[in-house]
């Protein structure tokens, strides 16, 4: 079944709880960190990730745009995280390494991320290592902007990849996704669907999550 993960990037922040609740009918609520560095914006950090984890049942997707996310991957864990993904240029690899480490010893689900420019090789020293790759089909740093459609025979290729060597994984997309473009990320291959403004804009918020699922 395709997974629908509403991102609270589009939500509005001064009813944010209000705002959560009204996704409850998703499977992940998807979280984006940015710190300014890695990407030219700034989002939310670990106390909003603490607050919000008492407001819903869905598991937390903490999505790290953030560099050398090994400084901070335990400590999204620990405010509630669910599931940590990190971006595989944040770092070398041997600390991108440490931080999927990190989050797996405290018991969490770990990933990594690829941006646009990212080839998909770039997933194959971590491939047997985590639960989710989350392939940006925008750039990431800002909501709202145009689906990559270029971007998926990476999907294709990663899908191929982790039925051949970790099939227990799941493969994401994040950027640009509405219910036209939702379909042909699945076709390629995606069983995770993050969406912000699709969702939150939306005038029936549960039917369109229905709808994005296919």
């Amino acid at each position: 079944m395709i997974k629908i993960a509403p991102s609270i990037l589009a939500a509005d922040f001064a009813n944010l709880e209000r705002d959560i609740q009204r996704v409850s009918s998703a499977d992940y609520l998807h979280v984006d960190v940015m710190d300014g560095m890695f990407v030219p914006n700034i989002s939310i950090g670990l106390p909003v990730v603490k607050a919000i984890r008492p407001a819903t049942a869905l598991p937390l997707d903490v999505h790290l745009m953030i560099v050398q996310p090994v400084r901070y991957a335990a400590e999204f864990c620990d405010a509630g995280a669910d599931l940590v993904t990190v971006h595989v240029e944040a770092d070398t690899r041997e600390n991108i390494r440490a931080a999927l480490d990190q989050v797996h010893e405290r018991g969490k689900r770990a990933g990594i991320v690829l941006k646009p420019g990212t080839p998909a090789e770039a997933a194959l020293p971590f491939l047997e290592d985590v639960d989710m790759i989350l392939v940006m089909t925008v750039e990431p740093g800002f909501g709202g902007q145009k689906f990559m459609a270029d971007m998926m025979p990476k999907v294709t290729a990663l899908r191929r990849l982790i039925g051949q060597r970790n099939p227990a994984c799941e493969l994401e997309v994040d950027g640009g996704v509405d219910p036209e473009t939702a379909k042909i990320c699945i076709a390629a291959g995606a069983d995770v669907l993050v969406a912000g403004s699709a969702v939150y804009h939306a005038a029936d918020i549960p039917k369109r999550i229905a709808e994005l699922r296919g």
